[in-house]
Parts: structure tokens; sequence; C-alpha cells
């Protein structure tokens, strides 16, 4: 008899973690449809994804703490939520451990009724090493599992935003297109490597950014796998020295094989960057060659400071390119740091960069 119950609390157990926790539990089924268009929206955390556009999103990665509300939301605008996968290649090397690794990432999409799983990592990988195979078919083998388990499901992977092993990221990305729905083109961070004068520069220039598509679609990658990632924050960078053409002189930070990168300044929302330009030194300024905004500032201890980052003007264009080249669609790291308050111009430069994805 104690066994018998023992069995039923396991079941109930199991019954409870999979229960629907949406109001209306037709909302808990998986989306299965394909949108024309593509917008890809990564959630971080907290409950700005009540102020989304709602009428663009088409799916959301969820690399924050699961939050059953926002899947039941997006559930209900037709939106998918997917996963966040990320493994230390050193691990998945082993068959048996990649083969647990995409079992467990399956079991928790359908206990949190999910869409899918987006794959973001971005380690360096030498070609043809053990990492570089393993990883090719880790791609393969999450978007098999995938696909059989949850029939609809879609499986994405991270990319930067030129396939010529930025960053050391040296991967099979001909094969790693094929066997996933999507890759996510990560159009910014695009001084991760600077391997000329260490200057501040654009977080992402639009003819390297364009150039960078081009690359991609030069390996004859499908257009409709290419998702375009635009930046929704900047980067401040102090500067050892600004010269009087207004060039700013940054530390040297190496990274993955170049002397100076990005990571001598510091990320900024753009929420941050549209309060902080209004009392700066320049006001908003536009670089013409690089097709970006910036400014500059000084902090309370005298320092000058350049920050640099995207906007209305500078998306635009891109977004431009992604129907010119026939790309499966945009999104932006990160949907949560616009300014999403009642504010009457806080609203509406919000609703400007929503709009901007959608071309000028």
């Amino acid at each position: 008899m104690s066994r018998l119950v023992v069995i039923f609390s396991s079941i109930l157990v199991v019954f409870r973690a999979n229960a629907c926790p949406c109001e209306r539990p037709e909302v808990c089924q998986q989306i299965r449809g394909e949108r024309d268009f593509e917008l890809f929206v990564f959630d971080v955390g907290g409950k700005t994804w009540k102020s989304y556009n709602w009428s663009m999103v088409t799916t959301v990665a969820a690399f924050g703490k699961y939050d059953p509300e926002l899947m039941c939301y997006a559930h209900s605008h037709g939106a998918r939520v997917v996963l966040k996968g990320d493994v230390p290649l050193y691990y998945i090397v082993d068959q048996g451990n990649r083969t647990a690794w995409i079992a467990e990432k399956v079991s928790l999409a359908k206990s949190q009724f999910m869409d899918g799983i987006n794959i973001d990592i971005e380690q360096a990988v030498e070609e043809g090493s053990p990492e570089y195979h393993a990883l090719t078919a880790l791609v393969k083998e999450t978007t098999e599992a995938f696909h059989r388990e949850i029939p609809g499901s879609q499986v994405s992977f991270d990319v930067a935003w030129s396939p010529k092993c930025i960053d050391k990221r040296c991967y099979d990305y001909v094969s790693i297109a094929e066997s996933c729905d999507l890759l996510f083109v990560m159009s910014y961070d695009e001084q991760s490597q600077i391997m000329g004068d260490c200057i501040a520069m654009a977080n992402a220039p639009l003819s390297q950014t364009l150039n960078g598509y081009d690359q991609y679609l030069n390996l004859k990658i499908d257009p409709k796998k290419l998702v375009m990632g635009v930046p929704w924050y900047g980067y401040d960078y102090p500067c050892l020295n600004l010269s009087e053409e207004g060039i700013c002189s940054i530390a040297k930070v190496p990274f993955r094989g170049a002397n100076c990168s990005d990571a001598a300044g510091k990320q900024k929302t753009y929420k941050w960057i549209l309060k902080q330009v209004n009392s700066s030194l320049t006001g908003r300024l536009w670089d013409s060659k690089q097709q970006a905004p910036y400014f500059n500032y000084k902090d309370k201890e005298g320092q000058i400071h350049q920050v640099w980052y995207d906007d209305p003007q500078s998306i635009c264009p891109k977004a431009d390119s992604v129907k010119s080249k026939g790309l499966r669609g945009i999104g932006m790291w990160n949907g949560n740091i616009l300014d999403y308050s009642d504010e009457p111009v806080s609203r509406q430069q919000t609703a400007m960069m929503w709009n901007a994805l959608l071309g000028c």
C-alpha cells in the first residue's frame, strides 16, 4: 500500500510540474506556425516585456529567469519563447555528455511549454579541432531532437557579425546553418578585436556590418536562414587623449589575439545614453563614414569620455538591407534596455527604435 502511495505521489508531482500555468490551457500549446518575417527579441529578465511591441515580435529568447507569465503572454500573441542553450565545448566533445545535454534541454523546454532553443556558444574554436566537430554535431543533434520531440519547434544559433574567425570563433558555419532553423547574426561588438590604432569607434559601422552579411551569403548560406541582430546599447570609452579632430584614444585591452578591444569601454543601455547625451559636452554628433552617432562628455573626475551607439538613423539602413538581401528577419540585443516609462518623450523614442527595425 505504501509503495502505491509513493508511485501515486511521484505521478502527481510530475503532473503538477507540467500543469499549464496560463489562465487558458490552450495557450500552453507550442507555437508551430512560421512567419514570413522573423522579429527575434532577446529578453534578459524583469517585466519590461509587457511593453514590447507585440504586433511585431515572433520569437523571444528567454535569457533571464523562466517567467511563465511571459510564456503565456507571448503564446497568446502567437510568438515563440525559446530557451537559452550554452555549454562548455570541451564537455560535449564526449558523445554521451552531448546526448545528455540535449535530452536535458528538450525536457526543460517541454516542462516549461517552450518552443525551441537559442544556442549561444561564443567560445574560441580552432578549425578542425575536436571542439569544432563537436559543436557542429551539437547543433545538428539538438535540431533533430527538438524537431522530433516538439514538432514545429525552432532551433537557432548565434554567430559573430562575420564568419571570418571573429574572436577566434572558427566554426563550420555552412554545416551549422544547414542543420538549424536560423542563424542569429550578432552585428554588434564589432570592435571586439581592434587590429589598428586603439581608438573608440562605432559598435556596428554600417559598411562593415553589411560586408559581414555578404561574407555569409558568399558561403552559399540561404539568406532565409539569417536574422540580423542590431544593438540597442552602446560603448562608453574613457579617452586617454582626445585629438583636435575628435579621435578618442583608448586603453590597450587585449582580446583573443588583438592588442585592443571594446573591453576598454563599458556597455551602456540606450536608456542611459539618451539621458547622458542631453548633458554632454557636444550633444549628438554623427560620423558619416561609420554611419553612427556618438558624443563626448566629462565625468565628475574631469575625464573625457566618448560614447558610440545606435539609434533609429543608424539602424534604419541596416533594416532596409534585411529586405534587399532577402534575409529572414531582424532582432536586437536586448529588448529590455529601452525606456518603457510613460513619460511622453521616452515613449516616442522607444516607439521609434521598434519601428526602425522595419526599415526607413
